[in-house]
């Protein structure tokens, strides 16, 4: 199965559990594409004691996961560093949607 991921939110919890999904599907042999978006860029700024979304984020892409984060919403925050993530356009958010057997939003 192809899975996208989409991440909106900047909730510890929520981010954890969305990268956590991701990893388990990569496990299971599934093509997973993940997606930040608006709050979602803020993402590798969401570690705490109980979350560690960064952790879970570079364990997704150690399983053969790929994360793109939207350019227009990083430049709204004036970050341009994603760390681990592509620099993507609304144009590459519609293809994980337009090719994903199932899309997920967190």
């Amino acid at each position: 199965m192809k899975l996208g991921i989409i991440v909106y939110s900047n909730d510890s919890e929520t981010v954890w559990n969305a990268f956590r999904l991701g990893v388990f599907a990569l496990k299971e042999g599934d093509v997973v594409a993940a997606f930040l978006l608006a709050q979602g860029v803020e993402c590798r700024s969401l570690d705490n004691e109980k979350f560690k979304v960064t952790e879970a984020m570079d364990q997704f892409i150690a399983a053969g996961g790929r994360i793109q984060a939207c350019g227009t919403c990083l430049k709204l925050r004036d970050s341009t560093d994603t760390g681990v993530c592509e620099i993507s356009t609304m144009q590459d958010l519609y293809r994980i949607a337009r090719d994903s057997d199932k899309v997920l939003t967190f």
